[in-house]
């Protein structure tokens, strides 16, 4: 029971500085989403340093993707003219062309993965902040005078509320086990509580909060998107600790783990919902 509480007030905490940040101010949200990806991307590269053929310099991993992350969201922000997003490429590159020096048993394998937390981590953060911008964008130009609840933090909300409820569902009704070789402590019960309170949130969104550029529908088949997609993430990542025999990707955050055990569901689901979102708004276009 101390450690439910102590995994509480952590989540409390943590949802807080995320949400909070999001709707004080797009800054704001871009300057707390972008310290979370970095301390995300250490925590990728990090998984791999007591790996028995695996040797990865976290630190070339790390100034890539804050060089490729900076420039996408200076440009996004027009602080750098866009015609420097060409240079992501040969900085990815030059990043692979490290192995030629570093001399390790497995550089494609170690290469590989160099891109891998650039893909996994640096990538949906930078969709993450693009989605954020734009919705702000859309509320000044539709001249929205009332507040409307940010679209990433109902996003976040849904996640949350479907890794929250899982777990509790599980704990009280779980039984038949979901993919026990990977995730032995999930179950079916939990996972289809985590989808039923999903969907309430998402309809919480479509017919009770004020936010005018986004139909119901829109809410609605968001969250028929994210509880899936926050399923899978999470059970990604399992898989991956589960390979490298490791419980936690951090210890940062008490009762939970790392960022990336945090942000596990996130991650993966930040991409089809940024797809959903982009194939709406052209359809309004």
């Amino acid at each position: 029971m101390n450690n439910l509480i102590v995994r509480a007030i952590s989540g409390a905490v943590f949802a807080f500085l995320i949400i909070g940040s999001i709707i004080f101010d797009d800054l704001a949200a871009t300057g707390v989403l972008s310290v979370v990806m970095l301390i995300g991307l250490i925590e990728f590269y990090s998984l791999f340093k007591n790996h028995t053929t695996i040797d990865i310099d976290w630190r070339i991993g790390t100034t890539a993707g804050l060089l490729i992350f900076g420039i996408a969201v200076s440009s996004l922000y027009e602080q750098l003219p866009s015609y420097l997003l060409w240079f992501v490429l040969p900085i990815i590159f030059l990043m692979l062309l490290t192995e030629l020096w570093r001399k390790k048993k497995n550089p494609i394998i170690n290469g590989a993965l160099l891109i891998t937390g650039l893909i996994y981590i640096v990538l949906p953060f930078f969709l993450l902040i693009y989605i954020n911008y734009l919705d702000q964008f859309l509320a000044v130009t539709n001249d929205i005078d009332t507040f409307q609840f940010p679209l990433i933090a109902g996003m976040f909300l849904m996640i949350w509320a479907n890794d929250t409820f899982a777990y509790l569902t599980g704990r009280l009704f779980g039984k038949t086990k979901l993919i026990e070789r990977i995730s032995p402590n999930k179950t079916w019960e939990g996972t289809i509580g985590g989808i039923i309170f999903t969907i309430g949130v998402g309809c919480l969104f479509a017919f009770a909060i004020n936010t005018p550029n986004y139909s119901p529908l829109f809410w609605i088949v968001s969250a028929l998107i994210i509880a899936p997609c926050a399923i899978l993430g999470d059970l990604l990542e399992s898989l991956l600790k589960r390979s490298l025999n490791i419980k936690d990707s951090g210890n940062i955050m008490p009762g939970h783990g790392g960022i990336l055990d945090r942000f596990d569901a996130a991650l993966f689901t930040i991409p089809f919902f940024v797809a959903w979102t982009s194939i709406y708004l052209y359809s309004l276009a």
